[in-house]
């Protein structure tokens, strides 16, 4: 191949894709991991991709920290879906913590009314959908506000964690990436993230498949941290493929 074809490669298969890795590029193409890597500044110093570490996307890897309020208008459909297949994963009387973003309280608003919970949760807005349901009880961690996400972080939401035992968590996250990991965008809101993790037996996470080779500011955890994942079809086919290879459930709604 030369020089101009395997550019045309790099991007079709971006296209089809939306992210590529550096160690697939040169085995399709037959060419090194080094030639391959000066493709890719080639065609990010013409703004046609980014380049990560070992991979590249169509798109800008990097979150910043956006109001729920604009968030809450994005992919409605798919998060309504997403959230609508969670609920196979909530049993009577079980004790769960929902965490905060807009797929998570579309899954909070899903819950039929008369089902039999106790719900922790750090989101307000998640609070707020349950607040009517009589058969739910509710523990809202307490803490500094995050008013972007309404939800709360820090010390207390942490101390206050360590009290209880859960069976799942239910987490939104803003991005998903094979080297990353689950990231958010804001520092301590992955800390706090994190350590509902660590509090439960099971990790179920709900994201549209925009987040996929995105990442935040703040770390979570990695992949091999979580169970399961539940997404739209839109999801890059790598992905597919990464995320059954380290042995999480993959749900594709």
């Amino acid at each position: 191949m030369t020089q101009a074809e395997r550019h045309r490669f790099i991007l079709e298969e971006l296209d089809k894709a939306g992210f590529v890795t550096v160690s697939d590029l040169a085995k399709a193409m037959d060419v090194t991991m080094v030639t391959v890597r000066k493709d890719l500044k080639v065609l990010e110093d013409k703004g046609l991709l980014y380049r990560s570490h070992g991979s590249a996307t169509s798109v800008s890897p990097y979150v910043s920290d956006r109001s729920v309020q604009v968030k809450k208008l994005e992919q409605v459909e798919e998060k309504s879906k997403i959230a609508e297949k969670a609920l196979c994963y909530i049993e009577d009387h079980e004790a769960i913590i929902i965490g905060s973003g807009t797929t998570v309280v579309a899954l909070a608003q899903a819950i039929p009314r008369n089902k039999p919970l106790t719900v922790l949760t750090a989101a307000m807005n998640v609070t707020l959908a349950l607040i009517d349901m009589q058969d739910v009880e509710l523990v809202q961690l307490g803490g500094v506000v995050r008013k972007s996400s309404s939800s709360v972080v820090g010390h207390y939401a942490e101390e206050m964690l360590k009290s209880f035992a859960c069976s799942k968590l239910f987490l939104s996250v803003d991005g998903i990436s094979l080297e990353h990991g689950l990231t958010t965008s804001n520092m301590m809101e992955a800390h706090l993230n994190a350590q509902m993790i660590r509090s439960v037996q099971k990790t179920i996470i709900l994201a549209d498949s925009r987040k996929f080779g995105r990442k935040g500011f703040g770390k979570i955890c990695e992949l091999e941290d979580i169970d399961v994942i539940i997404t739209d079809s839109g999801i890059p086919e790598i992905y597919r493929e990464k995320l059954e290879e380290k042995g999480i459930e993959l749900v594709v709604v």
